[in-house]
């Protein structure tokens, strides 16, 4: 990325950064599913290698090691996505490319809504060092 995206992204929380990826794996996926209506194979193929270079990508960096189950269930969210692309790809399969698209989209807008909710954290609770839970209930704590 060059230029204007990379200006873009400076000073961006690592969320802002995962949603930038997840909107890379969708726009590649819609460059897919256009090679598909035009009958291209090889542009299908660099635009599928693109969105699975990102997954990839993203699975690669996952600390399964410190997020436990959040972790796990991201690598097998990027498992079924990839699989799932691979199958459109091999089919050159329109449908099955928007279902990924459509999969990519749902989890994009919980990371979305994630740097929502901590960009609204008050900033006395984060630097007093408070505890609270989340709406699934888990303990949050914070210390400045």
């Amino acid at each position: 990325m060059g230029g204007y995206g990379q200006h873009a992204l400076d000073g961006a929380s690592a969320v802002d950064l995962v949603v930038a990826l997840y909107d890379g794996i969708i726009r590649f996926l819609y460059a897919a599913c256009d090679a598909v209506d035009r009958g291209d194979e090889t542009g299908r193929r660099a635009a599928v290698k693109r969105a699975l270079d990102i997954i990839l990508h993203l699975q690669a960096r996952l600390r399964t090691d410190v997020s436990g189950a959040p972790a796990n269930a991201l690598s097998e969210f990027y498992a079924s996505t990839f699989a799932i692309i691979l199958q459109g790809s091999q089919a050159a399969s329109r449908a099955k490319f928007e279902h990924a698209i459509a999969c990519v989209r749902n989890v994009r807008e919980a990371w979305r809504q994630a740097a929502l909710e901590a960009a609204e954290m008050p900033v006395a609770a984060l630097s007093a060092g408070r505890q609270g839970r989340n709406e699934g209930g888990a303990t949050l704590r914070w210390d400045a």
